[in-house]
């Protein structure tokens, strides 16, 4: 089992915060500018769930080894489960709710042409996953796809490795 992707470490500080004020932390989530005001420690899957109501991004373990909760931060897969929002903070996160444009992502298209999901509640993290990993590498192999480190409790497995190879695929020949 591969170990789950570290938090990013902030790019900058977040700004300093004085004894019994809280300074607003500054995020950007799917392109839009919030602030959190509350607790630095709150995990970034809180915020987004509760706080914002993208519910998109989902619970699993708590722990960071699921997957469950994997969101983008600046690019990278990351787990929100536990990224303090003081970490996030100053970061761009994309959500599955802010993954596609006019079209699907080319992820989301492959997962739907290949029937991946059963219950669905880890695809969220898998698809933001395999996005970062065609990032990374644009002709990914079998290792690559294993190493990912998501749980899937329904076994869908050998469907998210041809959704990715095709998804690899589509992005090649489309120049992204």
């Amino acid at each position: 089992m591969s170990k789950p992707p570290e938090p990013p470490v902030a790019a900058t500080p977040p700004p300093p915060r004085s004894p019994g004020k809280a300074l607003p932390l500054p995020i950007t989530i799917n392109g839009e500018p919030f602030s959190h005001e509350g607790d630095p420690a709150m995990p970034l899957l809180w915020f987004l769930r509760d706080k914002l109501r993208l519910t998109g991004t989902k619970y699993g373990c708590g722990i960071g080894m699921c997957g469950a909760c994997t969101v983008l931060i600046d690019g990278k897969a990351a787990r929100a489960c536990i990224t303090p929002m003081s970490v996030a903070s100053t970061h761009e996160i994309t959500t599955i709710e802010g993954l596609e444009g006019e079209e699907l992502h080319p992820v989301q298209q492959a997962w739907i042409e290949e029937d991946v999901a059963q219950c669905g509640y880890c695809q969220a993290g898998q698809i933001l996953a395999a996005v970062d990993l065609l990032k990374r590498k644009p002709r990914p192999g079998d290792d690559d796809i294993a190493a990912i480190g998501n749980l899937c409790r329904c076994g869908t497995y050998p469907r998210i490795r041809r959704a990715i190879l095709r998804a690899a695929a589509q992005m090649r020949s489309n120049g992204k």
